[in-house]
């Protein structure tokens, strides 16, 4: 399975009650946080959700 990093690179401040759980969900809590997780189309949908918060890199 492919692999994909995904990096916080703006905050969830005054952000939507919906967007801070699914970047919580995808366990990012702080700036500059990188995870990695499998590219499933659950996870892209996550991503697609908070796509102005956070910046994509694939393997």
């Amino acid at each position: 399975m492919a692999k994909i990093k995904v990096t916080k690179v703006r905050s969830a401040i005054n952000r939507t009650q919906n967007q801070k759980r699914t970047l919580e969900a995808l366990g990012l809590r702080k700036m500059g946080q990188t995870v990695e997780h499998d590219n499933t189309p659950t996870i892209l949908g996550m991503i697609n959700k908070v796509q102005h918060l956070v910046s994509v890199e694939t393997n």
